[in-house]
């Protein structure tokens, strides 16, 4: 015959007993969370610079050629970019150095008197723009002039950095650690509490300032003179101290 299994009938007297005890437990855990006190802490934000004069320069230059049709404006365009790229080399930046930018083809309108009428085109105008690396800054100078004499037209913008500017950064990075720990000292005297062990130390990211003037002045050829100035990073972290 199959065996049945009976349910084990609980008294109602043992289920109070339980649920009282529960109940008299769970004050007390919070009674103890309570008096537990929060750690006693300190946070400093510091800052570090590092400067250096900068040893590569990024020159935005080309040519801006227009003519009656497109493929006029384009042929020019390209015999005097050639000239410009070949001069370039012979002055010694490499080919890697160059690098196209910005192309465009683009009509020229006549703008009408009447403004019921359509504009009309004139020309074509046909833009090249590179950005040429300088890796030798002393020949900055001599390079700009070279390039308005080969041709080019436009010359946008010329930027200073730093090629590697790891190295320069850890400084600055150094720095903003040694700024968090005199500040955090200072507030902990000025507080009369005592400094504990580093609990965390957060980066706060870098920043590169464009470059400050320096009386240094290059130039090539007395031609075009170039002010290349100091490059600054700045680091910042943040420093959690313990409180004793």
């Amino acid at each position: 015959m199959p065996r049945f299994w009976r349910p084990v009938l609980v008294p109602a007297s043992q289920i109070l007993l339980a649920l009282s005890l529960i109940a008299l437990a769970a004050p007390a855990h919070a009674a103890d969370d309570a008096n537990v006190e929060p750690p006693r802490v300190l946070t400093i934000t510091g800052t570090g610079e590092a400067s250096a004069p900068p040893d590569i320069a990024y020159v935005e230059t080309g040519v801006v050629t227009q003519a009656d049709t497109a493929a006029d404006a384009l042929a020019a365009n390209t015999k005097a970019m050639d000239s410009m790229f070949k001069g370039l080399e012979d002055m010694g930046v490499a080919k890697q150095d160059m690098q196209t930018s910005q192309f465009s083809v683009n009509p020229v309108y006549d703008q009408p008197k009447d403004s019921n009428q359509a504009p009309q085109i004139r020309a074509y105008q046909v833009t090249n723009q590179v950005t040429v690396t300088i890796r030798k800054l002393d020949s900055l100078g001599a390079t700009l002039d070279k390039l308005v004499g080969l041709g080019s037209n436009r010359l946008d913008n010329v930027n200073f950095a730093i090629e590697h500017p790891e190295p320069l950064l850890d400084k600055a990075r150094a720095a903003a650690v040694a700024n968090a720990l005199h500040k955090a000292k200072l507030y902990a005297d000025a507080a009369g509490v005592t400094l504990g062990p580093i609990l965390s130390i957060a980066e706060g990211g870098g920043m590169v300032q464009p470059p400050r003037p320096l009386m240094r002045m290059t130039a090539a050829d007395a031609a075009v003179p170039v002010a290349s100035g100091e490059q600054k990073l700045t680091s910042n972290v943040t420093v959690v101290f313990a409180l004793k």
